[in-house]
């Protein structure tokens, strides 16, 4: 069996459903059921006895103490984390005690029971943290895609929240031994993600005939990923990545938002014309959020060559599948309607 934290929101719940279609291993899915989790995202999972759900926080370590010893997990896959940007700068406190203190509890409870695992139990386990390419910070247009080797500089709460979650858990392995991987994702297309971020908050406003608000001039660059081809990095770090290595998992498409948008717009236009014309004359720009980075980037040299790793779906493909999907589901853009800005 493997722990997943954070699993019923939209990385987890993706990272679990593709887990299980994919393995007869059970997934031990373990969710506060926060904002930006829902219990929908895994309908598809309903009586299947290889996934097992429990409604808790990473900070109640009397609930993960009879957990993981009841459940004997192989490797522990850390998602859960408060992740938006915006809700950071609003309210940063969340953020410090669900990604920094519940990291920390979580680090403190999977190493005393792994410390109590036979010695080939104990050298196969694995703790995955998974991060964002956030914490790197905002580089500069002419800098080259961040590797593994490039300084922390992180930005906005929610980045050093982040950051400090990662610096835990290369201390956990410096200092304790506990055999941990860590990964840098750039920003995720795909199916179940929360109404308020910005592809799902567009393709909403866009359905409803809203305007679409787009933060400044919208040029700020974002590598996108497919989240199917996130989901393969992570079983294939899990399965091969070397114990306190850092891997950038990255597309290498590099788009800015505003780009980003026009093509969500094109792809609506094309599987759902509006009489009133084309979707991107929607497109309203609004004033940008205080520290809003310009530029992430990632090199992916390492898990290209280390693991043999490359994403298998192109942006135009992941934009399809992804406006395909939320078109199918309009109860998922009803719901985001009304959602604040992305």
């Amino acid at each position: 069996m493997i722990l997943v934290t954070g699993g019923a929101g939209f990385i987890g719940s993706n990272f679990v459903l593709d887990w299980l279609a994919r393995h007869d291993e059970p997934v031990l899915n373990l969710d506060a059921l926060t904002y930006a989790a829902s219990p929908a995202n895994l309908a598809a999972l309903q009586g299947d006895a290889r996934h097992v759900f429990v409604h808790g926080d990473i900070r109640d370590r009397a609930l993960l103490d009879p957990l993981l010893a009841t459940h004997r997990p192989r490797a522990v896959l850390h998602l859960a984390a408060e992740s938006h940007v915006d809700r950071s700068i609003a309210g940063p406190a969340a953020f410090i005690g669900s990604n920094v203190l519940g990291t920390g509890t979580l680090l403190e409870a999977v190493t005393a029971y792994w410390r109590g695992l036979p010695p080939a139990a104990r050298a196969a386990f694995r703790f995955l943290q998974v991060s964002t390419d956030e914490v790197y910070g905002d580089l500069p247009p002419d800098a080259p895609p961040a590797t593994e080797t490039q300084p922390y500089a992180p930005n906005s709460p929610y980045s050093a929240s982040k950051a400090a979650a990662d610096h835990l858990v290369r201390a956990w392995h410096h200092t304790y031994g506990l055999p941990v991987l860590t990964t840098h994702s750039s920003n995720n297309l795909g199916p179940y993600q929360f109404a308020e971020k910005l592809v799902p908050r567009v393709l909403a406003c866009a359905w409803a005939g809203e305007r679409l608000p787009l933060y400044g001039d919208g040029l700020q660059q974002r590598d996108w990923l497919d989240v199917d081809d996130h989901c393969a990095a992570l079983r294939l770090v899990l399965q091969a990545g070397v114990p306190g290595r850092r891997y950038n998992v990255g597309s290498g498409t590099s788009r800015s938002n505003l780009a980003l948008v026009q093509a969500l717009c094109a792809e609506l236009d094309r599987l759902r014309p509006d009489p009133a014309g084309p979707h991107a004359r929607l497109i309203h720009h609004v004033a940008d959020r205080p520290g809003h980075d310009r530029r992430y980037a990632l090199d992916t040299t390492r898990i290209r060559q280390e693991l043999g790793w490359m994403p298998q779906r192109s942006f135009e493909a992941s934009v399809a599948r992804t406006v395909r999907w939320y078109l199918d589901h309009p109860e998922r853009l009803a719901s985001a309607v009304s959602a604040g800005p992305p």
